[in-house]
């Protein structure tokens, strides 16, 4: 499949969200240090936690939207805010002594917008895809994303600590150039929209949800997926807290290697083997049956968050995180797909911003963690990530496959995931 080939809702989102990530990934994985460091650890996991809250209610509340009125509307609009956020955190850095209120009130807005455009965007590529070439654009777009936030990493471990201003105004520049690509190219050709069942808004979002949390099986592929994702998550966040504070600085030439590098370092090692291995893992696995490649990727990544948790020495912190993210290339394609492949047509938005509710809740565990970690010591935070992947393990494999098993044995139907 060449890139002409591709719909051009999906170039406009692969080339916007490349530029985008590059320079936001060099900014947000620092922001616990950032507000640790201007405050405390635990104002910083309180603030967090709470932006975490506000991106979760935001978020189910832009679902519903995106399903009843014009996605590329939102999308505009939203991320016009956003652009307008980060203008304001780049101000409010500028002074001698920053101003922290003003950057956490743009910060929080900045969390709003974005959480209100996301189910938008993720059901316009669903949209734009079919269940024969989904696998392959989520694989070019995960791709493409870790290519991007490598390059952000890079940037944010060389420049965040002395050039914090030129990374917010890249970040500005290149997010004010959003609103504008998709007002031009996007194409909302969406005209299903959701009907309004009760005259009241809220009681009538709060049915939408009602209705598709109760396909249980799904809602056990979002928990579950919360509980996988947190892992990741908590790598910016408790480890990279911990790092900052614990790590023993190597020294490399004339190179030294702090916590706040070996942070950059990880992520940098994450995104390289995905940019690197993609591919060659997706060939690999498209030979075994979804189910045993979705359980092998799940619990080699486990046991690579879980030791990186903890490892407080270089080389064991460079195979460990080796280990977790091939287990994110191997595990992260098949369920995305699988997934997608569970949502309706007519409800996309709404079922996209349940299914981001994975990542804000994912947010809200790792952010939690920093005040968990300030409690107990790393040892125990490893056991604490092992055993959230492995409920996360039970409930995405229950409700991937364990309704087909058991309808298999009662209609003697052919498994339906077993040919991979």
């Amino acid at each position: 499949m060449f890139w002409k080939d591709y719909p051009q809702n999906i170039r406009v989102r692969l080339v916007t969200s490349f530029f985008n990530r590059a320079v936001s990934s060099a900014v947000m994985p620092f922001m616990a240090l950032f507000f640790a460091q201007e405050m405390n650890k635990v104002w910083a996991g309180i603030f967090l936690v709470l932006t975490v809250f506000i991106s979760f209610f935001v978020n189910l509340i832009g679902g519903y939207l995106s399903d009843r009125y014009p996605r590329k509307s939102m999308l505009v609009v939203t991320s016009s805010i956003s652009a307008l956020m980060f203008l304001t955190m780049t101000i409010s850095l500028l002074p001698e002594e920053n101003i922290i209120w003003l950057f956490s009130f743009a910060y929080v807005v900045f969390i709003v917008s974005s959480s209100l455009g996301r189910p938008a965007m993720n059901a316009i590529i669903i949209d734009s895809t079919t269940p024969e070439n989904r696998k392959l654009v989520y694989s070019i777009d995960y791709w493409l994303v870790n290519l991007s936030m490598a390059i952000g990493a890079a940037l944010g471990g060389f420049l965040y600590s002395n050039h914090q201003i030129l990374l917010f105004t890249l970040l500005t520049i290149t997010s004010s150039v959003l609103p504008i690509s998709y007002s031009i190219w996007l194409i909302d050709a969406y005209t299903n929209r959701l009907e309004k069942r009760i005259n009241n808004v809220l009681l009538d979002l709060v049915q939408n949800y009602k209705l598709a949390i109760q396909d249980t099986p799904f809602l056990k592929v979002v928990i579950g997926t919360t509980f996988i994702v947190a892992a990741e998550f908590s790598l910016n966040n408790y480890v990279g807290v911990r790092l900052s504070e614990t790590f023993n600085s190597v020294t490399i030439g004339d190179f030294q290697l702090t916590g706040v590098r070996m942070l950059s370092l990880l992520n940098i090692e994450n995104m390289i083997l995905v940019v690197s291995l993609t591919f060659l893992v997706n060939r690999i696995t498209d030979q075994f049956s979804k189910q045993k490649v979705l359980l092998f990727g799940l619990l080699i990544y486990g046991i690579g968050y879980a030791t990186v948790t903890s490892a407080n020495f270089l080389f064991i912190l460079i195979f460990f995180n080796f280990i977790s993210t091939i287990g994110e290339l191997v595990y992260s394609p098949v369920l995305n797909t699988l997934q997608s492949n569970m949502i309706p047509a007519d409800k996309r938005g709404s079922y996209s911003a349940l299914s981001n509710t994975s990542y804000t809740g994912a947010d809200l565990l790792a952010r939690s963690s920093i005040i968990i970690g300030a409690y107990i010591n790393p040892s125990m935070m490893s056991v604490y990530i092992g055993l959230i992947v492995l409920i996360g393990i039970l409930l995405i494999y229950s409700g991937l496959f364990v309704k087909s098993y058991v309808s298999k044995n009662k209609k003697k139907l052919t498994f339906p995931f077993n040919n991979g």
